[in-house]
């Protein structure tokens, strides 16, 4: 499945004194499959390692971490040569091997010509007091599959052609089916092990389909609370999982279909602060599985000065995941038959797309000043851009004319299921189909 960081990999193997390269990102993104088809398509032999799998890796470096010395070892290893000048190293579950990360230090002053990626979905979690190579470093970042990928995924390629280079005629027939792809992919998701399930299964009725992929979602859930006592302890562990549990129960207590700050009381009993929840809520934003959204009382640059650090949206990183985990049946969100919660779905998935958007900054934001709320806000070079998100046709917003009046932005978006060319637009607003939220 071709994915849009290929592009970023590939600047940064012919970019002039690149250092190794950390891929982050949760489980199940795609790390590896991407890792190893980049090293097949652009080197003349890529080298794997994953130090969970093979533990034996760990001791060849636990003495001396001289580049060629470990190239000579790890040659040995595998096998096979490393030719520091043509071939490309991949250092897999990194986290499990803290000298090896240390070593990325040494390859960077010593062995700079020897392409190296390393890729990690618990990094930060496990490395304590390990000399970290601060500096000697280069950072990507790896999100489940977005709309776009899915689509190429799909075999869409005409549609995605059309998606990606329309001049504003997107409607009728066209904009019919993307809000019907839109719709699998609310279901679906964007992990690859369950687009390949749910492309895999393409003989199947719809309904089978679906099918398959929820029992895959609910295996790859299982898989992250193995990976919550593996790493936390047992007691640890319950915290986190009521409280990754606790956000889809929340968007779903609201009513007014869009989703508010995050309330810490009731979440885990006997803990109401968010002072006592701040490692748990750390914990699942370091390993990918939350989205979290700072909340700003004044839209101005820059918005990190006008928020306070317990007050914030929590998301989940997947919408797929979150339709599982919140047991909502995959054919009320295809048929979108589940009442106020389209607002949080399709919150969820703006908050994915923004976060795919090379353009956007890691830290999202939304505006809450008296009883007006934005979804988002956009920090960019013509000023701060206000995203109102609709999961229905409705695209009035009383919210976006209180921010419009009070701070006149140059630009401002409202995403909604309403076809493109039944929209009215101003000069300043502009009103898109939820399909195009990563363009914003």
């Amino acid at each position: 499945m071709k994915r849009l960081i290929e592009a970023e990999l590939l600047a940064w193997k012919s970019r002039s004194g690149r250092k190794p390269l950390v891929l982050k990102g949760a489980r199940q993104v795609g790390k590896t499959w991407t890792l190893k088809y980049f090293g097949e398509q652009h080197f003349k032999k890529y080298h794997y390692l994953n130090f969970e799998k093979n533990k034996q890796l760990l001791k060849y470096f636990e003495q001396d971490l001289e580049p060629s010395q470990l190239v000579s070892k790890l040659s040995v290893a595998l096998n096979a040569d490393i030719n520091p000048d043509t071939d490309l190293l991949i250092l897999d579950e990194i986290q499990e091997a803290p000298r090896a990360l240390t070593a990325l230090k040494y390859f960077a002053e010593e062995m700079p010509e020897l392409a190296i990626c390393a890729a990690g979905s618990l990094l930060g979690l496990k490395l304590g007091s390990v000399s970290f190579p601060v500096g000697k470093v280069e950072y990507a970042y790896m999100y489940p599959m977005c709309f776009e990928e899915f689509l190429e995924a799909c075999g869409e390629f005409r549609l995605l052609k059309y998606l990606q280079n329309h001049q504003g005629d997107i409607g009728g027939a066209i904009h019919e089916r993307l809000w019907e792809l839109l719709r699998v992919y609310y279901v679906v998701g964007g992990l690859p092990e369950v687009v390949e399930t749910y492309i895999g299964s393409s003989k199947q009725s719809q309904q089978k389909r679906f099918e398959l992929v929820r029992n895959m979602q609910k295996q790859i859930i299982s898989s992250y609370l193995d990976d919550m006592t593996k790493h936390c302890g047992k007691e640890n562990s319950m915290h986190i999982e009521r409280l990754w549990r606790d956000i889809p129960a929340q968007l779903a207590r609201e009513q007014d279909g869009s989703a508010t700050r995050f309330q810490f009381k009731g979440v885990i009993p006997g803990i109401q602060a968010y002072s006592r929840l701040v490692g748990v809520i750390d914990w699942l934003e370091a390993t990918g599985l939350i989205i979290k959204t700072k909340i700003v009382h004044q839209a101005e640059s820059p918005l990190s000065a006008f928020c306070k650090e317990n007050r914030f949206k929590l998301y989940l990183f997947d919408v797929g995941i979150l339709g599982a985990l919140s047991g909502l049946r995959v054919s009320d969100i295809y048929e979108q038959d589940y009442g106020n919660y389209k607002g949080y779905y399709a919150e969820n998935f703006v908050a994915q797309e923004l976060r795919t958007n090379d353009s956007c900054p890691d830290d999202l934001y939304a505006w809450a000043e008296g009883r007006a709320e934005i979804e988002f806000l956009r920090d960019s070079d013509c000023g701060i851009i206000p995203v109102e998100v609709k999961a229905g046709a409705n695209t009035q917003s009383k919210s976006l004319k209180s921010y419009t009046s009070r701070y006149k932005p140059k630009q401002a978006y409202i995403l909604s299921a309403r076809d493109p060319s039944e929209q009215q637009l101003s000069s300043a607003v502009s009103c898109m189909p939820l399909y195009l939220a990563r363009g914003c």
